[in-house]
């Protein structure tokens, strides 16, 4: 249900509408708003909205986009919204009867919770937004969420339920200041309301952006029990923090990069010791994936698959031996001083894959001095050795 008179646009859903969005969606833009709308019920902003929105929602929001009649919001909304892939996820961390998301937005992860929890409360600020989410639900056949346009909060404070859980999004767009990079900065404040969330769950589960530091949200929040890194193709989407009443143990981190057909997993103790061993370049040659470089968890890398460290601030690792690794995985060809001379006479048709790690230089300046071009079957790491020399590795990628 949706406690807002439903003020939608419905003529968007006309059959002969749908069909013009659907037939658009390849259109350039400039040209069809030029044209003008076709329809007398319609204005083309409001088409171009729908077919912007429906264009960008085909790999992210596959249900979405195949489900026939859904409104779509302006492009920021689905910008902003999580893709199915991470709401997906979501989910599995959550169990119980009762969730309520506060920030519902246009309504993927909330979507994802219903098929875990029984019973659903999406909270949505913008009261266009929740009759646009309120009709999707419709269209989508979900019939265990409720609906409800207003602050999210402020509900809470309005309603005796308790929930199982609850979720929050905060918005890192602050009005005063622009984006932030601090929890006490994002709208809801979710420090400053703790105390009083947990008056209404024993569960929080916060999802933030990437360039959150992990340790500043640590030291802005209570009953820390997890922290999930989700990263899709190697790029960090997510960081997600889950609070469970009085929790006072350790926190696990847990990084998951989820690709085409598998997913790495890796996870690891905060405060609990962990110490790198360090050697030489070996046989083989590892990169760990964005999630773990945004974890911080280096020195357990080391220490639980038993592999080497080049530098202390290098993070590639090596082994004589192959292992499975969360990350890209190299068999190393060659080991030399950085002498762009000698890279232009080994690598003949003057291609190269280029990364730098601990280097002084970046990877602009190298291609400007060696002339290589991207590409080719060469990966070369320009790195920091153990007697602090830079040195470029010259491997072949392993591929699962």
């Amino acid at each position: 249900m949706n406690t807002k008179k439903n003020d939608l646009n419905l003529a968007i859903l006309h059959k002969n509408i749908q069909e013009f969005i659907s037939n658009n969606l390849k259109t350039d833009l400039t040209t069809l708003i030029l044209k003008g709308s076709p329809f007398d019920t319609v204005s083309i902003q409001e088409l171009a909205t729908q077919i912007v929105s429906k264009k960008k929602s085909s790999k992210k929001l596959p249900t979405w986009f195949s489900t026939k009649n859904i409104y779509y919001p302006p492009t920021l909304n689905i910008e902003q919204s999580s893709s199915e892939i991470t709401a997906e996820y979501k989910s599995s961390l959550i169990s119980g009867t009762s969730l309520i998301d506060i920030t519902g937005g246009f309504g993927i992860d909330a979507h994802a919770f219903s098929k875990q929890i029984q019973e659903v409360t999406h909270c949505e600020i913008n009261s266009d937004l929740s009759s646009i989410v309120a009709h999707n639900y419709k269209q989508l056949g979900v019939k265990n969420i409720c609906t409800v346009s207003g602050d999210g909060i402020a509900y809470l404070k309005s309603t005796a339920k308790n929930f199982g859980c609850i979720y929050i999004d905060p918005s890192r767009r602050n009005e005063a200041k622009g984006k932030v990079f601090l929890l006490k900065d994002c709208l809801p404040n979710v420090p400053e309301n703790l105390d009083f969330l947990f008056s209404k769950s024993t569960s929080i589960l916060i999802k933030n952006s990437p360039i959150l530091d992990i340790t500043s949200a640590i030291n802005e929040l209570i009953f820390v029990k997890e922290i999930h890194i989700i990263a899709v193709h190697n790029e960090v989407k997510e960081l997600l923090f889950l609070l469970e009443k009085d929790h006072i143990k350790n926190i696990q981190i847990k990084t998951i990069n989820v690709q085409k057909d598998t997913r790495q997993e890796f996870q690891f103790t905060i405060n609990k010791e962990a110490v790198s061993t360090y050697s030489k370049p070996l046989s083989y040659l590892y990169e760990p994936n964005a999630a773990i470089l945004k974890s911080g968890g280096f020195h357990q890398i080391s220490q639980q698959l038993t592999v080497f460290k080049l530098h202390q601030h290098s993070h590639l690792y090596t082994s004589t031996k192959h292992i499975e690794f969360p990350g890209r995985v190299f068999k190393i060809k060659q080991v030399m001083p950085y002498d762009k001379k000698q890279l232009k006479k080994l690598l003949k048709d003057g291609k190269a894959n280029i990364t730098t790690r601990n280097f002084p230089e970046t990877v602009a300046q190298i291609r400007k001095k060696t002339a290589l071009k991207d590409g080719g079957h060469h990966y070369l790491f320009f790195t920091t050795d153990l007697n602090n020399k830079p040195v470029v590795i010259i491997s072949t990628q392993i591929f699962r």
